[in-house]
């Protein structure tokens, strides 16, 4: 799948409603990220959207070709009921093909080369090895 092509599912008004809402106030974790998933974390089919909408949730970031989500947790997402919340829509994106990475907004804020060092590995093993080149070195014979 193309970095510019919308997930497989639909996505529900709802989502794309508040997804263009979320676009416009990032947290301060989440400006920082995506700050350095636009500017250093380069990596070729890498392209990243912020506040996908997938389904009727929304992923804080999303690169579709590698199948990667990627959240920053504030507090809020401590409590109990977003304890259940998050596993339901982690099996969720999981189910849809996704692999899930989570992130506190203190690791974001103070551990930053680590949470970009996690994020490539896991690009690293989702990006395709380009096929061997055909005997001879690629070149074709007639």
């Amino acid at each position: 799948m193309s970095w510019n092509q919308p997930p497989a599912k639909s996505t529900s008004p709802r989502a794309k409603s508040n997804a263009g809402s979320l676009r416009r106030t990032l947290t301060e974790p989440e400006k920082r990220l995506w700050w350095h998933l636009r500017n250093r974390l380069l990596l070729n089919d890498t392209h990243f959207r912020r506040q996908v909408p997938i389904g009727s949730y929304i992923a804080d970031f999303c690169c579709l070709g590698a199948r990667l989500v990627i959240e920053v947790d504030g507090g809020q997402h401590a409590t109990d009921q977003a304890i259940v919340y998050d596993g339901r829509r982690t099996a969720y994106l999981i189910g849809q093909g996704f692999h899930v990475l989570r992130f506190t907004n203190s690791e974001v804020m103070q551990n930053m080369n680590s949470v970009l060092d996690t994020i490539h590995a896991v690009l690293v093993r989702a990006t395709p090895t380009p096929s061997p080149s055909p005997q001879g070195g690629g070149e074709t014979q007639r």
